[in-house]
């Protein structure tokens, strides 16, 4: 009996000790984590790719949203070792000037009134009094006659002087020049004083490919490389013509021809 009560009294004080023990080991193996050995042979799995946004990055737009959320193969993500195309920058279009295919046509200078075929040069009937040789200037009708005797008369179509401008009387041709430089007058001058004070002669100069001086006075009879505005009164009191007219003119008279203006 004495024998049993110490067996069932040690049974008792291993239990009390070991289950504390048993307990514990239970809480390390579910608190400390198994660490399993690969083969050292074996190849370790590549590391998750990372994305990273570089500092430098000058342009933070659509591409770059792309890059972040698309998985990393947007318009702004570079794979390793390709390089970056530049795309052109965006050029605002000016309001002035609509784009064609915009349902507006495109701008451009206005449309120039067309030559009136009646200020051709051509033979006409002439029953004045002036002789042979005579330039004849009709102010009122923008037609010049260079007379040519038995009622006939050559007739050119030409500009005149705006109002305020025009002048009447008769005159004799001083000099010709061809491809004359143009110098304004210091009355012009101080009615525009945008014009160049003296230019070369050229095509772009307003005295055009010939000119032929009026006596003393200012007024020449002249070319103009603004064939649209013979037949109107433009001019500051000169005589202008279309160059092809003013070339033929120029070689049918001479120093000294009567010109009268009416």
């Amino acid at each position: 009996m004495k024998r049993m009560y110490l067996a069932l009294l040690a049974s008792a004080c291993w239990l009390s000790l070991g289950f504390p023990q048993a307990a514990a080991n239970e809480a390390v193996f579910v608190t400390e984590p198994v660490v399993l050995h690969p083969d050292q042979s074996a190849t370790p799995p590549a590391p998750a790719p990372m994305r990273t946004a570089s500092a430098d990055r000058p342009n933070m737009g659509g591409g770059f949203i792309e890059f972040l959320f698309g998985g990393g193969q947007g318009q702004g993500y570079q794979p390793q070792g390709q390089v970056y195309q530049q795309q052109p920058a965006y050029q605002p279009q000016s309001p002035m000037m609509p784009q064609q295919g915009m349902g507006q046509p495109l701008l451009s200078e206005p449309a120039r009134p067309a030559f009136d075929p009646k200020y051709e040069k051509q033979l006409v009937d002439y029953d004045g009094k002036e002789r042979a040789g005579t330039i004849v200037i009709d102010t009122p009708n923008k037609f010049l006659y260079l007379v040519q005797g038995s009622g006939k008369a050559m007739r050119y179509g030409i500009g005149v002087g705006r109002p305020g401008f025009a002048w009447s009387g008769i005159k004799t041709i001083s000099a010709k020049k061809e491809w004359p430089d143009w110098t304004p007058p210091a009355e012009m001058i101080a009615r525009r004083p945008d014009l160049p004070r003296h230019m070369e002669g050229g095509p772009q100069n307003p005295l055009g490919a010939r000119a032929m001086y009026l006596g003393s006075t200012l007024y020449r009879i002249h070319g103009s490389n603004e064939p649209w505005t013979i037949g109107t009164n433009v001019s500051s009191g000169c005589i202008r013509m279309r160059n092809e007219d003013v070339i033929d003119l120029y070689g049918r008279v001479n120093v000294g021809t009567k010109v009268v203006v009416i």
